[in-house]
């Protein structure tokens, strides 16, 4: 009895575990409207880290990165993410922040914090230290790569350029719409493959694309409505000539008859037109036959 306790137990902990590990992970990045502070008026230039498939922004005045598609900043002890240069900004739980993003090297930190010094620069933060026992056991082996094996690094989002100041989106719909137009990089990471998911507008294109996209149909439709009349029009008759297949069927007999009837009588009058030249008489089937002439009355005339 009290091994079964013992089981149901550990069961009801490990489906807790699963739960808040599931609700974690659906609100890993929030919705993307935290402002925190920085203020970009046009694109920012972004440079590699060598060996890493993230960018870094040596002209920003902050802890600011690009990788997966995503804009990352470490500020005030707190991570955020964004898909355009300038936010909104969307704040993201530590323990699912991309791992390559944790392992920059503490040089590329434009505003490092208080913590970080003492700390070798060109190794990653120890985030372990910082965050304590329970966010090093969630993401054990964080720190531990094959450098060898690194993914490449997304394509830099150029296309924002063109929106600066009064041009800048500041709608996330809007946003989401000129990147699906613009930007064809599609996230590896999950959690960033989720938060593109939780976007307004996902799964929907965009207003002038949606046009776009219905003109064609219609354009479709129209050239196809032509062609399905013609076989409707033939499909009619097919109707109609399968249920007067019984009257058709009795008529194709009968007309093989008529025509022997006319052939036979064809071959009788051929037979009998030299009696016909002498004034005999005809039989009842040569009156009801077609073809006599003015000459066959003179004769019957003679003959009486």
């Amino acid at each position: 009895m009290k091994n079964i306790r013992y089981g149901l137990l550990v069961l009801a902990l490990l489906l807790s575990s699963l739960a808040s590990a599931e609700a974690e992970v659906s609100i890993a990045i929030g919705l993307p409207n935290v402002s925190i502070g920085i203020n970009l008026p046009v694109y920012p230039e972004l440079a590699p880290v060598p060996g890493y498939p993230v960018y870094y922004a040596p002209g920003v005045d902050g802890n600011y990165f690009f990788y997966d598609g995503m804009y990352w900043v470490y500020q005030d002890d707190n991570w955020y993410a964004s898909s355009w240069y300038n936010g909104p900004w969307s704040y993201v739980e530590p323990t699912v922040v991309p791992l390559f993003v944790l392992r920059v090297p503490v040089r590329y930190y434009r505003q490092p914090p208080p913590y970080f010094r003492g700390w070798r620069a060109n190794a990653p933060p120890r985030w372990g230290q910082h965050w304590g026992r329970g966010w090093e056991q969630q993401r054990r082996g964080w720190d531990k790569w094959n450098r060898r094996s690194v993914p490449a690094r997304a394509p830099r989002p150029v296309y924002q350029r063109q929106y600066s100041g009064d041009r800048y989106p500041h709608q996330v719909e809007q946003q989401h719409n000129v990147r699906s137009q613009q930007y064809r990089y599609q996230p590896r990471d999950k959690v960033v493959r989720q938060h593109y998911q939780q976007q307004p507008g996902q799964g929907r294109s965009a207003p002038a694309q949606r046009g776009r996209q219905e003109a064609p149909q219609m354009r479709n439709q129209q050239q196809q409505a032509p062609q399905r009349s013609p076989q409707h029009q033939q499909g009619a008759p097919a109707v109609q000539e399968h249920r007067q297949q019984p009257g058709a069927q009795q008529h194709q007999q009968q007309a093989p008859r008529a025509h022997e009837q006319e052939q036979r009588q064809q071959d009788k009058g051929r037979a009998y037109e030299p009696e016909r030249g002498q004034g005999q008489g005809r039989n009842k089937d040569e009156d009801r036959g077609q073809g006599h002439n003015k000459d066959d009355d003179r004769g019957r005339g003679r003959d009486k």
